[in-house]
């Protein structure tokens, strides 16, 4: 998303693990274990590996995501993501050339 600029960056080679709570849009291209809450958004780069509890605005992921995702907003999934969980969001687009296993629950927006 262009329209924003990167608040914070776990950078390829980097490992995070626990609870991430943030404001604004933070980008990950490394690896993360935990939880991620944030009212904003989250991009998952290519060849970043995440497993993950995900709640947020949006989450946009062109990476490994392994976990369940909670988007208010959208979720945009862009090659070469693969994906293994769940999503709950009123809005889902996933690209040719992603893998996607598991399931999509789009609840009516309020």
């Amino acid at each position: 998303m262009a329209e924003t600029s990167i608040t914070a960056l776990i950078d390829q080679g980097a490992s995070f693990e626990g609870r991430l709570t943030f404001e604004g849009t933070v980008q990950i291209a490394g690896t993360f274990k935990g939880e991620i809450f944030t009212k904003d958004t989250i991009v998952i780069n290519p060849g970043s590996k995440v497993f993950a509890q995900i709640e947020a605005e949006n989450i946009i992921i062109s990476g490994y995501v392994e976990g369940n995702l909670f988007a208010r907003r959208k979720i945009i999934m862009h090659p070469p993501a693969v994906f293994k969980g769940t999503v709950t969001t009123p809005s889902l687009r996933i690209e040719e050339g992603v893998v996607f296993e598991g399931a999509s629950y789009m609840p009516k927006s309020s």
